[in-house]
């Protein structure tokens, strides 16, 4: 069996992971105008629904915005996270793999866990590779 091929995969904000976190959003501004309507008057019910809302909306577009980015780098031999001029070691653990999209739980060596959404529209070339990799296992030495 060959090892899986050296690959840097870049990794950024995803519109998808942006997109799944405003469907929750979506729904409850749906249910706050729903609420607010059938109600017989503006209260304190319904002002604690939008702040709620607000809160929550809030909170998942920081998320988003403060979302990992770096270079995911395999050498076949293991993994390296890049994030500026931080490299680190670890592994990625694969969460969810939607084929064209990846979500990777990674754990660094110094035991920080990250969230990396990988998408293939990133890098076309190099996804093949980056997917062989994922679910290649590290060669002994």
């Amino acid at each position: 069996m060959h090892a899986a091929p050296s690959v840097s995969y870049p990794v950024g904000r995803s519109a998808f992971a942006g997109v799944l976190l405003g469907l929750p959003g979506a729904a409850g501004l749906a249910a706050a105008i729903a609420f607010t309507l059938q109600s017989d008057g503006f209260g304190w019910r319904q002002a604690a629904a939008w702040v709620a809302l607000a809160v929550a909306g809030l909170l998942a577009g920081t998320a988003w915005a403060r979302s990992a980015r770096g270079v995911l780098h395999w050498d076949g031999v293991g993994w390296q996270w890049e994030e500026g001029a931080a490299m680190g070691s670890g592994a990625p653990e694969i969460a969810l793999d939607l084929q064209s999209r990846l979500l990777l739980r990674w754990r660094s060596e110094a035991s920080a866990v990250r969230w990396l959404w990988l998408e293939r529209t990133s890098a076309p070339s190099h996804w093949d590779a980056l997917r062989r990799a994922v679910y290649s296992r590290a060669s002994a030495a």
